[in-house]
């Protein structure tokens, strides 16, 4: 473990004041706020990182060729394709997380209300694993099928939109297929949350001596600093995961009934022998571009709500 973190373990782990313990509901519900605004603003970036990651003929550049590329030839509405279901994932998304995370950890804290490290990192993967399960996956899979559909003229496109495109891969490949890539994305999500709940809680603690329920509320520009900071480990640890997951759900059953990839392992193994390992890591700069500046975006909306609730339930307590 770091300096910095060792340092603010020992500061979390100081005399403080008696913490208010934030109910999974209110949680929740800052969470979905946060990630609704979270979606308008950075969608662009994840349209760009799905096209990088499906592209195995090298037509994009780099990530603002790609930008420059969907603006030119599809105008500049493309780069929002799949608003809908990406801001309706985040907002469900961002309540699942935030709100199964709390209760994991009121399961995990001891006797007296403590909450270990090693306790709250696996909250959040059990917050990263529900999240995948219930909500990412079939979100997901409508999304990276109406990003991957270029051109202009929606009358050419298979998929109409995203009741349709549900409709569509539910009747083609049942039920499941809107599941495809579940393994990768829970392995994903869950190492993603694990390190984003712990190092969140580092940095607030080692940046600005915030103990979680001490009632205290952070200044968005403080709660952007800490969620953007914690973001980096996540993508940097699950990189081959996601280019597994984006390949696995876009990809169509060829006229034989086949498919290019088998499973998760299968995937990984051709994609790094086909095209490098170094393929694994298609689209990380994208996501480092839009995961951090999005956390960044919901702590700093969350923090807000959820701060308020610590300061007045803070204040009617000692009243």
């Amino acid at each position: 473990m770091s300096s910095f973190a060792s340092s603010a373990l020992k500061k979390d782990n100081a005399a403080a004041p008696i913490a208010v313990v934030v109910t999974p509901v209110v949680k929740g519900l800052a969470g979905s706020l946060g990630g609704t605004v979270e979606a308008c603003f950075l969608q662009p970036i994840d349209v760009i990182k799905t096209r990088i990651q499906l592209d195995s003929v090298g037509k994009y550049k780099g990530i603002a060729n790609c930008g420059n590329t969907i603006i030119r030839e599809e105008g500049v509405k493309a780069l929002w394709k799949g608003l809908t279901p990406f801001a309706t994932h985040l907002t469900l998304k961002y309540a699942l997380r935030m709100g199964t995370n709390a209760t994991f950890q009121s399961f995990l804290r001891d006797k007296n209300g403590t909450l270990t490290s090693q306790s709250r990192m696996l909250a959040g993967f059990g917050a990263g694993v529900t999240e995948a399960l219930v909500v990412v996956t079939p979100f997901e899979v409508v999304k990276i099928k109406l990003q991957q559909q270029k051109g202009c003229a929606v009358s050419g496109f298979k998929y109409k939109g995203p009741i349709h495109c549900a409709t569509t891969i539910v009747r083609e490949s049942g039920p499941q297929g809107l599941w495809a890539g579940c393994t990768p994305t829970v392995m994903r999500n869950g190492t993603n949350q694990m390190c984003l709940f712990y190092m969140k809680n580092v940095f607030d603690v080692f940046f600005w001596d915030k103990h979680e329920g001490d009632g205290r509320v952070l200044a968005p520009w403080q709660s952007m600093i800490s969620g953007f900071s914690a973001a980096f480990a996540g993508p940097i640890a699950t990189g081959p995961f996601d280019v597994a997951k984006t390949r696995m759900m876009a990809q169509e059953k060829a006229a034989c009934g086949s498919k290019p990839y088998n499973g998760f392992f299968h995937c990984i193994m051709k994609v790094a022998s086909e095209e490098g390992v170094l393929a694994l890591y298609k689209g990380l700069l994208p996501r480092l571009m839009r995961i951090p500046p999005g956390q960044a975006i919901t702590w700093a909306v969350a923090d807000q709500l959820v701060g308020l609730y610590e300061k007045t339930y803070s204040n009617l307590r000692h009243n």
